[in-house]
């Protein structure tokens, strides 16, 4: 394949559940998306950050419009705030709660966040013209929900959120977290976790430690971003330490200042670096 590649360097890794959406102290663990004015305009915990990155991921690896992500987002965000839940009305459960009993699949699939987003969108695709219809219909339509203008109230920060995580915004999403609790290194599951959540189109390729991931050709990208925010969003997780992509670098042990520019040593113009605890 020609272009650019993004390398992946490996080093030794609902409604039931109210969460708010807002800043809290600076010190605690959270990851922030940034508003057009580059302060904060939105604060979830890592969880919530990683859950919401697999969701849009999924819809990537469909080749959906960004408008589908921001429904599944302000879905998600109203049935679950974001968080795999095992339990809620009946036998609602998931980031979507879903109902084994009314065919979204058994209770191990719908608690799966890949499979939970690919239902979603499957029923999604089926609505016709829903990428114009207002959101809460579109969700709705999919959902079913005794509430549906709750939906609502979540489409502003859903698109935020999908700006940033569909790489369209760059740098806009950052996380800290504490990294005195380092999670164990798990370098193969980093490319087994892409792979799964973006499809085979990633193709993560390398050896010894380093992956290497095609993204499009020509300097920085949204696709780049888009594995960048990915990465970020899942650094608590899968114990990264350090992502690096065109002239900026995030580290989790200086997680504060976010994004910032990198040295001309550290510079990786075209490549995507992942260095994992």
């Amino acid at each position: 394949m020609r272009g650019t590649f993004a390398t992946v360097v490996l080093l030794a890794l609902g409604t039931y559940a109210y969460v708010q959406f807002t800043p809290g102290p600076a010190d605690e663990p959270h990851c922030a998306v940034a508003g057009a004015d580059g302060g904060t305009a939105m604060r979830l915990q890592p969880v919530q950050a990683a859950n919401a990155a697999t969701i849009e991921a999924v819809a990537s690896s469909r080749a959906l419009p960004e408008q589908a992500v921001t429904i599944a987002l302000a879905t998600a965000m109203q049935e679950s705030s974001l968080r795999n839940l095992d339990h809620g009305d009946r036998d609602s459960l998931g980031l979507f709660q879903q109902r084994p009993s009314q065919g979204w699949g058994t209770p191990e699939q719908v608690t799966d966040p890949v499979y939970a987003a690919g239902a979603f969108y499957d029923r999604l695709v089926e609505i016709d013209g829903y990428e114009s219809l207002p959101l809460t219909v579109a969700a709705q339509e999919v959902q079913r929900s005794a509430f549906p203008d709750e939906y609502a109230k979540h489409e502003e920060e859903a698109a935020l959120l999908a700006g940033a995580l569909t790489g369209r915004e760059a740098a806009s999403l950052s996380c800290v977290w504490p990294v005195g609790e380092r999670p164990a290194s798990r370098p193969g599951e980093v490319h087994e976790r892409m792979v799964r959540e973006f499809g085979e189109a990633v193709r993560p390729m390398g050896e010894e430690g380093s992956l290497t991931v095609p993204v499009e050709e020509g300097g920085e990208s949204a696709r780049g971003w888009e594995l960048a925010h990915w990465s970020v969003a899942h650094s608590e997780q899968l114990g990264i330490e350090r992502i690096a992509y065109g002239d900026l670098v995030w580290e989790a042990t200086s997680a504060a200042e976010g994004w910032r520019e990198a040295a001309p040593e550290e510079n990786a113009a075209g490549e995507l670096r992942l260095a994992l605890f």
